[in-house]
């Protein structure tokens, strides 16, 4: 099994990398299995499978997507591969589009119908889209093409889970500190309701984004210790942080297309409170894991109630539909499927 992931993140990742992550738990649990697993990544990659390091290092570079598409063709020819799946650009997919093996692409964000069109046109069957929940999978299908939701997942064994936390624990809010993710808006929560926040995330240091750092963030970290900016956290940091808080906020400004941390939160048995946004509704479920939210006002009401929540409740509904077996499983059936109709002329 080929795997291929963008080339500007190590697999595992060491802070920010949602993608990442996913290819990791997949990369892993698939190898614990038996399969021989080949992973094209960055060459700081440490997963525990055959690492292929890539020439080019980014993704957005003409010239190193065509030297890593070419990498990708040359260690096809090289080395036996059932299946390729990748995680990264179609672009890096196109030299072996037309060959007779069974190929999937997996989208984490919303899809670009054009790429969609030309890759199947020019796979002639051997392509398969896979998005990361329905709301995603339901920005592609218009485009053509074979398409499976499989949602994204989490190690539940790197989540402690916490079966209660102090009255006075906090809001937590993690992910990267811009408008669209919505720490504003978890901030105007954290102060109509009293409660502590803590922010957690990588920021910008240039343009828009930075300035909307300085502007409506930055001032309430200052001088107020109900407002807490820890910059970004490390894997082990992270799920200390989730597992000690009374809830994540999840104020997103945009059309979610999963939102790991949603799921890694339950993990450590903590609810979400979110706004009703994309993808939230197929990770959160409504008074049983959590609220679903379409203001801030909404929010407010909602971590009145967080304590009505069970948090075991929250483990175990992740561990039955986002634990790494689940997510393996699913993917591995696909594999078995696509093998299976390829090999058979089936397309």
């Amino acid at each position: 099994i080929l795997i291929t992931v963008d080339p500007e993140i190590p697999v595992p990742p060491k802070h920010y990398g949602g993608i990442e992550r996913i290819v990791d738990m997949l990369a892993r649990g698939l190898a614990a299995r038996g399969h021989d697993v080949q992973l094209l990544c960055n060459p700081d990659s440490d997963a525990a499978v055959h690492l292929v390091p890539y020439a080019g290092s980014r993704s957005d570079s003409l010239r190193d997507t065509m030297l890593n598409a070419y990498q990708l063709w040359k260690h096809v020819h090289e080395e036996p591969v059932d299946i390729i799946h990748s995680f990264g650009r179609l672009a890096y997919l196109l030299p072996v589009l037309r060959l007779p093996i069974p190929k999937i692409q997996s989208y984490q964000r919303h899809v670009t119908a054009r790429s969609v069109q030309w890759g199947n046109r020019l796979a002639m069957g051997t392509l398969t889209f896979t998005a990361c929940s329905e709301y995603c999978a339901g920005t592609g299908r218009h485009a053509g093409g074979r398409w499976t939701a499989i949602s994204n997942g989490v190690p539940m064994s790197k989540y402690a889970f916490s079966p209660s936390v102090p009255e006075n624990a906090p809001l937590v809010f993690l992910g990267r500190v811009e408008r669209i993710k919505g720490a504003h808006t978890a901030i105007k929560v954290a102060l109509q309701t009293g409660k502590r926040l803590i922010i957690a995330g990588n920021r910008a240091s240039e343009g828009p984004e930075a300035d909307y750092f300085e502007s409506e963030i930055a001032p309430h970290c200052c001088n107020d210790t109900q407002i807490t900016y820890i910059g970004p956290v490390t894997d082990v940091q992270k799920t200390d942080l989730l597992g000690s808080a009374a809830a994540l906020l999840f104020p997103i400004e945009w059309e979610e297309p999963f939102g790991i941390v949603m799921a890694e939160a339950l993990a450590c048995g903590t609810p979400v409170v979110a706004f009703n946004r994309g993808a939230v509704p197929e990770v959160v479920a409504h008074g049983t894991t959590g609220f679903l939210c379409s203001s801030a006002e909404d929010m407010v009401a909602a971590v009145s109630k967080i304590p009505k929540i069970s948090r075991l409740c929250c483990r175990l509904s992740c561990e039955e539909r986002f634990s790494a077996d689940v997510i393996v499983n699913r993917y591995e059936e696909l594999y078995r499927m696509r093998r299976a109709t390829v090999r058979e002329g089936r397309l």
